[in-house]
């Protein structure tokens, strides 16, 4: 039964993907005037999902994929890894049928300089690749400006945010595993916007979870700086009320302050909390390429694009996909897929001279598990809003008031397929 809804869904992704984009089947079939190539820097959500659309939907396209891991690990169920129901290896994934099977151009290096004047990108071994049209696709980066004492080496060996799936996120697990009984994990909240809005507290119910089985008279205190739980509150509330009341402590509007990185002291707005195991979450900007290609626009911080085509609207040629855009848009994987679709198409247009799609529709859908195999969803859909030049919220979608076996499978049925649409 699970598989033949991962079916329907996949063919339904598929299906919508191409009916939203009615220029794409004309963009295939016309020959480009010359060789052109588009270079895309980031292979997360958003960037590994824009190399495989342009190459499938017009092959006529050089596209290369430039990332500097060797592997695609999945932020989208890693908090599981912190309760025991998930490994990182069953999250990570590689990128061999992206050039095997649709012709991505893929480079392992990081990039050390983009010159938008003379459109290329200078990277790590000193080589240079030229572009005709280059698509950042950065993530987020850590602002440490008020926490200058979680240097780098702190962040990596003693108190992780995790907020990237990989070494951190064990390091997190491990630390949870080693904390003696009825001892305190705080984890902290930034101020939004930030990646995964509900992400942050489908952590605190997955180290609750955590707790309770294996630790239950420890503590997990949360300082959100934000005035209240900011998605899926009524889901997050109720479990937390139901499931783990006497180990959750939700702090909110109380933002971190300091810390003493040797005694995990930490001192917030309104108190001090000594902390056996630290887990800041800090707040975000857009991910250094961004900055690099001079994309960043919006509060230092994020990139402004135009919605049609994720153009930037700061260096022409140059497209910001994924959590580096400004929008009222959650910064989640599954806005990352759609926005590279429709950049993707715009791409392709634009190079061959068409006209881009006018008022791009798009869904978000977006799942937390509350325990080891319950989960609950959010979900939206969005237009282009001509007259704002903005993502509209439109009628539909929705939100689960309480978790169900049942959408925990959905939201397995989700991850497979979203994985398999970015890289299969």
């Amino acid at each position: 039964m699970a598989i033949n809804r991962r079916q329907v869904m996949k063919r339904a992704i598929t299906v919508s993907a191409l009916a939203a984009f009615p220029n794409i089947s004309s963009a295939m079939m016309t020959p480009s005037r010359k060789p052109q190539r588009v270079v895309i820097i980031g292979g997360g959500f958003a960037g590994a999902t824009a190399a495989k659309y342009l190459r499938m939907w017009s092959p006529d396209l050089e596209v290369i994929l430039i990332e500097k891991k060797s592997a695609f690990v999945s932020c989208p169920q890693s908090n599981l890894v912190l309760s025991g129901h998930r490994t990182l290896q069953q999250l990570t994934f590689d990128y061999h049928t992206l050039t095997s099977h649709y012709g991505v151009k893929m480079i392992q290096a990081t990039v050390n300089a983009v010159d938008v004047d003379k459109k290329n990108v200078r990277l790590s071994d000193g080589s240079v690749v030229d572009y005709d049209r280059l698509i950042v696709a950065p993530g987020v980066d850590f602002i440490y400006d008020q926490l200058s004492m979680l240097t780098p080496e702190i962040v990596e060996t003693k108190i992780p945010h995790a907020w990237k799936a990989g070494p951190q996120t064990q390091l997190l697990h491990e630390q949870l595993k080693a904390m003696p009984k009825g001892g305190k994990v705080v984890t902290t909240i930034p101020q939004a916007p930030f990646r995964c809005p509900p992400g942050p507290y489908e952590r605190a119910c997955q180290i609750a979870l955590f707790l309770k089985h294996h630790n239950p008279t420890a503590k997990l205190i949360i300082l959100d700086a934000n005035g209240d739980i900011i998605s899926k509150k009524a889901l997050f509330k109720g479990v937390w009320d139901d499931l783990y009341a006497d180990i959750i402590e939700y702090q909110p509007s109380n933002a971190v302050e300091n810390i003493d990185v040797d005694s995990l002291m930490v001192e917030s707005i309104f108190d001090s909390v000594k902390a056996d195991v630290l887990n800041v979450i800090p707040p975000q900007r857009a991910g250094k390429v961004a900055e690099l290609a001079g994309v960043i626009n919006v509060d230092k911080r994020w990139c402004e694009v135009d919605f049609r085509t994720y153009e930037s609207t700061a260096v022409k040629d140059v497209h910001v996909i994924g959590d580096a855009v400004a929008s009222t848009l959650p910064k989640s994987g599954h806005i990352a897929n759609v926005q590279a679709k429709v950049c993707a198409a715009a791409v392709i247009a634009l190079l061959h001279e068409q006209d881009v799609e006018p008022e791009p529709v798009f869904g978000n859908t977006c799942y937390s598990f509350t325990d080891g195999e319950k989960a609950g969803h959010v979900a939206a859909v969005f237009r282009y809003d001509p007259k704002t030049e903005k993502m509209a919220v439109m009628p539909g979608g929705g939100i689960t008031p309480t978790p169900t076996l049942l959408e925990g499978e959905f939201a397995d049925a989700w991850a497979h397929n979203i994985w398999s649409d970015i890289l299969r």
